[in-house]
């Protein structure tokens, strides 16, 4: 799950994926995996943000075209709708910060309504964020 967060070390909108913590054995086995999924791309969690551009072996990117943004790691692959401003942001800067919490946030099922200030206080939360990879990504584009 993805949903757009202003990236508090960067002052930019990024983006935030998430897991709903619904896989086999709960929360908890979620976080575990989500975790190792991230290590084990060179992402490490809890600690400095990774610098994607500085990274050329890094086996996640960023691709953002047709009002979508796509990050692909070896496994998995998300793509979410963006909103108009994180588009503009990212075309301005040529990059995006993205965090990856092995928090789980079961109030972010697809379709249910929420209280528009629920994804904001889950994405600003201090156990969200540290419980996170952090990675700014250039962004990359299909050349037509």
């Amino acid at each position: 799950m993805w949903s757009g967060i202003r990236h508090r070390a960067e002052g930019v909108r990024g983006l935030l994926g998430y897991s709903l913590g619904d896989a086999e054995g709960g929360p908890e086995a979620t976080a575990a995996a989500v975790e190792r999924l991230l290590v084990s791309n060179g992402l490490p969690v809890g600690g400095d943000p990774v610098d994607g551009a500085g990274r050329p072996g890094l086996p996640v990117t960023l691709l953002v075209e047709a009002g979508q943004a796509v990050v692909t790691m070896p496994q998995p692959v998300a793509q979410a709708d963006a909103p108009p401003e994180w588009l503009a942001a990212v075309a301005a800067r040529g990059y995006a910060c993205l965090v990856l919490t092995t928090r789980a946030w079961p109030q972010g099922e697809p379709g249910r309504a929420l209280d528009p200030a629920a994804p904001a206080a889950f994405a600003g939360a201090e156990e969200t964020l540290t419980a996170a990879a952090h990675v700014v990504l250039p962004a990359r584009r299909l050349r037509g």
